[in-house]
């Protein structure tokens, strides 16, 4: 049976189509071909006609052309539509016109680079000439990395490996640095919130020391579909991009189905399990030979779906291994032989995070089910583009959650199918970020006078003078040198805003490493008789040391797992900016945020109910971020005849749903922005709701939220109004113990005063 022929069944099933909130077709796409650009080399277009490319897309041409002419290019197109070959041919006619050329590829993950070397090496097979194409990551063995230094025309490398094996260690790279052509960065829209802010200065590093070595690289950069490609590329590199958007690759019809799973407790808002519906969807196409991905938000996820749908597989009579599961932590062997089986059709169902979004080569699937939305709009299009091959029909199917971010996109298909992806928010100029790289920069070249370092040349020589203060750079005649022992770039992970990670030692197996967790999370999730899961395995940890860095470990096996409940004091510094908003006040400005984890549930897996607690003996933290905040008038408490607690519950309940919904408006996980109530916020005195950053400093999404206060509060009305529950439930205000009986109806009275113009169901 084919895809098909299984829309029809799904079609007739009245039980499947019950549950759906839309059902929507998106035609087929011819493809649009515009020939080879004029000088390009012709042995190239000879190799390229070779391997079966007789002509280019028109998206492919433009780039191509673009970067012929050495303009900085942004290429946004969907999954599987050629891009590759848009930085691939510009960097293989320049090496083989000046053999010295040379070009630098990153990618955000190993996988990434280990695929793309693969191509290219096909590629350049068929030309015939000498072209080393290498990858250059943490796995490359230390025999091979002086070859590469020396013969590699092309290295693929991802952002930490630059940012920590390459950029240090540059006297070893002349031949690269030199001779830079070009700098490939691929899936660009992944570089958000922080891990983009730590690129953009890692780029500013690189193009430092390439001035230093006399060449001015062409930048090339590829992206799914957000909504401020072009602006995102020109924040990461700091130039003009031409944005080449003009797809002509072709398309197969897709389906795309938004499910919604049955109510089993409608006072409370519980929905069935949204992991054993995508199991159930999952089966009935294994069942038929029909080759998917099924998505999962998490880890455990993974490892809960891929055991029910291999016990599925059991019961037909089948294979197991016919179902594979794929996420971080697996070695990469492992990784690569789940692949090469999903390519070859001996694995016919993956379930894998968003590992899998990334455009790593593994065929083209005919089905592919998301359990619980992905957290933004763009990564839902690139999961989404995981099935379909170029002419023939595919199914798209999102399976919702309970939570209330998956209840509001399910309940408000038009939002998501009429709206531009969100847009991608990066602050390369965060205070913390931008002076640990200028410490790096400063340890590769030592500073000038008058130089500037992305901020103006005033602001970088203060941070200069500040880090020879303390002893860490020294001032010599008009130079800042390096004079710290240490080596910087090595304390800095690209992917958070503190320095350093805590690590997590297993003590039963010699102080292994099993896996690291950011410093300021730490006291969240890994305290003092914390359950930590990894790769499904469990263990209980005996002792956090936060000034070591270290949080001791042991295995045991538990049938639940603990949620740290954290003690949170937050004060204004400084106000950026506030204006009327109906009757309240919108704000954003920089935040103290003190926080303490009080104690611990413990819940058990299954059921979710809690059977037990604990306390937590910590020092506080105290953070410095930016956040965006409303204050409600005095007279707001009048609509409440409650009082205090009343209008606490509705101030929470607010605060929960506003956490929700704010995701969709920028475009940044759920885990960068929390939520805090406050009955009397200090210094005012007045009720307010605050939304801040999870970073010290801040990355950018309190400002935007600010900007999108309309937008941001009419989502909230409509989750809550939409909402089917009488008094609030998980899918729209959170847990009942914590917003009371009364705290749906407050929000959305607080919500209606927040709002220039009422709502309709207000006026």
């Amino acid at each position: 049976m084919n895809v098909a022929q299984m829309l029809d069944r799904l079609r007739h099933d009245p039980k499947f189509t019950a549950h759906l909130t839309t059902w929507r077709t998106i035609p087929a796409r011819s493809a649009r071909f515009a020939g080879f650009p004029e000088g390009l080399n012709p042995r190239l277009v000879e190799g390229l006609k070779q391997r079966g490319i007789h002509d280019l897309y028109t998206h492919q041409r433009d780039a191509i052309e673009a970067a012929l002419r050495r303009e900085d290019v942004c290429v946004v197109t969907p999954t599987a539509s050629g891009k590759t070959l848009c930085y691939n041919a510009p960097v293989l006619d320049a090496i083989m016109n000046n053999p010295k050329a040379r070009a630098l590829y990153l990618f955000p993950t190993k996988a990434l680079s280990q695929d793309q070397v693969a191509e290219l090496t096909g590629t350049i097979e068929g030309l015939e000439v000498k072209i080393g194409a290498y990858t250059f990551d943490g796995d490359t063995p230390a025999s091979a990395r002086k070859s590469i230094r020396s013969a590699g025309h092309i290295v693929v490398t991802n952002p930490d490996m630059l940012h920590t094996g390459i950029l240090p260690h540059h006297t070893l790279w002349i031949r690269l640095f030199e001779n830079l052509e070009y700098v490939v960065i691929d899936e660009i829209h992944h570089y958000r919130g922080v891990f983009g802010s730590h690129l953009a200065n890692v780029i500013r590093r690189l193009r430092r020391i390439c001035a230093f070595y006399g060449s001015n690289p062409c930048f090339i950069c590829c992206s799914a579909t957000i909504a401020n490609p072009g602006e995102m590329a020109e924040r990461i590199i700091e130039r003009p991009v031409r944005l080449v958007d003009n797809n002509g690759a072709p398309a197969g019809e897709k389906h795309f189905l938004f499910y919604n799973p049955p109510v089993v407790n409608a006072e409370l808002g519980i929905r069935r399990s949204s992991v054993k519906e995508a199991t159930r969807i999952a089966a009935q196409f294994l069942s038929r030979n029909i080759q998917s991905i099924v998505f999962a938000r998490s880890r455990l996820r993974v490892e809960i779906l891929t055991t029910y749908l291999k016990e599925a597989v059991r019961r037909m009579g089948k294979d197991h291994n016919l179902v594979r599961g794929y996420r971080g932590g697996y070695l990469p062997t492992e990784r690569r032989e789940i692949e090469r089986g999903l390519r070859e059709g001996r694995v016919m169902a993956v379930v894998s995070t968003n590992a899998l979004e990334l455009g790593i080569d593994i065929g083209s699937l005919d089905v592919c089910i998301m359990t619980g939305y992905a957290g933004s709009i763009a990564s839902t299009w690139q999961q989404a583009g995981r099935a379909g091959r170029r002419h023939d029909v595919s199914l798209i199917v999102l399976v919702a959650s309970s939570a209330a971010l998956d209840q509001y996109i399910i309940g408000h298909p038009e939002y998501f199918f009429d709206q531009t992806p969100e847009n991608a928010v990066i602050d390369a100029n965060n205070l913390i970020i931008v002076t640990s790289h200028i410490k790096c920069a400063a340890f590769e070249l030592p500073f000038r006078e008058g130089e500037a370092f992305g901020l103006d040349a005033a602001s970088t020589a203060e941070i200069l003078d500040y880090l020879a203060e303390n002893r860490i750079l020294r001032k010599v005649r008009d130079k800042w040198h390096w004079s710290a022992e240490t080596y910087p770039a090595e304390d800095i992970s690209l992917r958070t805003a503190a320095p350093g990670n805590v690590v997590i030692l297993d003590t039963s197996d010699n102080g292994r490493v099993i896996g690291e967790v950011d410093y300021f999370a730490a006291p969240m999730l890994v305290h003092q008789n914390a359950i930590y899961i990894h790769q499904s395995a469990q263990y209980t940890i005996d002792r956090l040391d936060l000034e070591d860095r270290k949080a001791y470990a042991r295995p045991v096996d538990t049938d639940y797992y603990t949620d740290a409940l954290l003690k949170v004091d937050l004060k204004v510094l400084d106000r950026f900016q506030e204006s009327a908003a109906g009757e309240a006040m919108r704000c954003c400005g920089e935040l103290s945020v003190t926080w303490l984890p009080a104690k611990y549930k413990k819940i058990k897996f299954g059921t979710h109910e809690n059977v037990g607690w604990g306390e937590i003996h910590l020092p506080e933290q105290t953070m410095h971020t930016t956040g965006y905040w409303v204050e409600f008038p005095q007279e707001a408490q009048a609509a409440f005849a409650g009082g205090d607690e009343e209008m606490g519950e509705a101030l929470h309940a607010l605060a929960n749903t506003l956490r929700q919904v704010a995701p969709v408006q920028v475009l940044c996980d759920p885990s960068d922005i929390r939520a805090q109530a406050m009955v009397r916020a200090p210094a005012t005195g007045l009720p307010t709701v605050f939304l801040y950053e999870s970073y010290p400093g801040g990355v950018g999404f309190s400002d935007k939220l600010y900007h999108h206060h309309e937008h941001l509060f009419r989502a909230a009305v409509s989750l809550l109004s939409d909402c089917p529950c009488k008094e609030g439930c998980p899918s729209c205000v959170g847990p009942a113990l914590e917003i009371g009986a009364h705290g749906k109806a407050g929000a959305l009275k607080l919500a209606a005063m927040a709002l220039t113009a009422k709502p309709k169901n207000e006026q």
